[in-house]
């Protein structure tokens, strides 16, 4: 959906990668030659959001690609677990994306706060026999291989720089402490289901009625679009549920329908990855400021 260009952009989010800043010139040039037409501008446009999304997902990409490659290609009976390859590629791949400018210390922080809020649900959720993580490892704690707090730091890398490509802003968002308090609850029941009542259900219900009316704008170039929240997050999540079935089926976990061969990941895991990207929002918004469309900080942030 399309509104009008206004307020002006702002200065290439590219810029905050080093890597990229030596293109942002070229890039305004071919811009200017694709507006000659309507039809080139849509197409530079199309491209532009493809290019911008896979840069959002540079990291998560990065820890799918690990997790295939060794999948298909790690020798059987290698003196180094598959596991233990995994957290050490993933470090390695923070290490390298700093070292070379293609992420930043602040997006590196959001990584370590995901990594550690996910790790410490996964030591309670192998626990309790959630999941599985079928082969051994000597990096883990308890059950849980140290590589999966990666994972949920992929869905945190993603939303952070998704936010400064696309120039986020934001209408009718909720006073921030209302995020916070709805995210904390929604952190709580993934614990305490097992032992009372599942409020999943309320808490969505919380979360339509926080950000039932809120929108959020954003850029791909020049003009303005929008999407109402609870749509955006819907969009996002179906991309994760894709990206957990890759991952069940490269055997980096294993749900227990799955412990007589890979199937497809149930649809009712939808409702787990919608709740948690709104814990996964909520973060990210601790450090990048929800702003209106006139660059004001929205309620209750700043």
């Amino acid at each position: 959906m399309t509104d009008d260009p206004s307020p002006p952009p702002p200065d290439s989010a590219a810029r905050q990668w080093r890597a990229l800043d030596r293109f942002v010139e070229a890039d305004a040039r071919l811009a200017r030659r694709a507006e000659a037409h309507p039809a080139t501008a849509f197409l530079y446009e199309f491209v532009r959001f493809g290019v911008k999304q896979a840069w959002a997902c540079l990291f998560g990409g990065a820890m799918l690609a690990l997790l295939l490659a060794t999948y298909l290609w790690y020798p059987a009976g290698a003196p180094v677990a598959r596991y233990d390859v995994l957290t050490l590629g993933a470090v390695a791949i923070q290490i390298a994306m700093l070292r070379f400018g293609l992420e930043t210390v602040q997006e590196a922080k959001v990584i370590l706060v995901f990594h550690i809020v996910g790790t410490v649900m996964e030591i309670f959720k192998t626990a309790v026999g959630s999941w599985i993580y079928p082969e051994p490892s000597l990096l883990r704690i308890g059950g849980v291989p140290l590589f999966t707090g990666f994972m949920y730091a992929a869905v945190g890398s993603y939303i952070a720089r998704a936010w400064r490509l696309f120039d986020f802003r934001f209408s009718r968002y909720p006073p921030l402490w209302t995020t916070v308090v709805l995210a904390a609850a929604i952190y709580v029941n993934f614990f305490l289901h097992h032992y009372w009542f599942d409020l999943r259900y309320l808490l969505l219900a919380g979360f339509m009625l926080l950000f039932g009316r809120t929108v959020i704008y954003y850029r791909v170039h020049v003009a303005v679009r929008w999407m109402p929240v609870p749509v955006s997050t819907l969009l996002v999540t179906l991309f994760i549920w894709i990206a957990e079935n890759l991952g069940t089926y490269a055997r980096a976990w294993r749900y227990p329908h799955q412990a007589e061969g890979w199937q497809l990941v149930g649809l009712s895991k939808l409702g787990s990855w919608y709740l948690l990207m709104i814990i996964s929002v909520v973060l990210v918004s601790l450090v990048q400021v929800p702003r209106t469309r006139d660059g004001r900080p929205a309620a209750g942030a700043g």
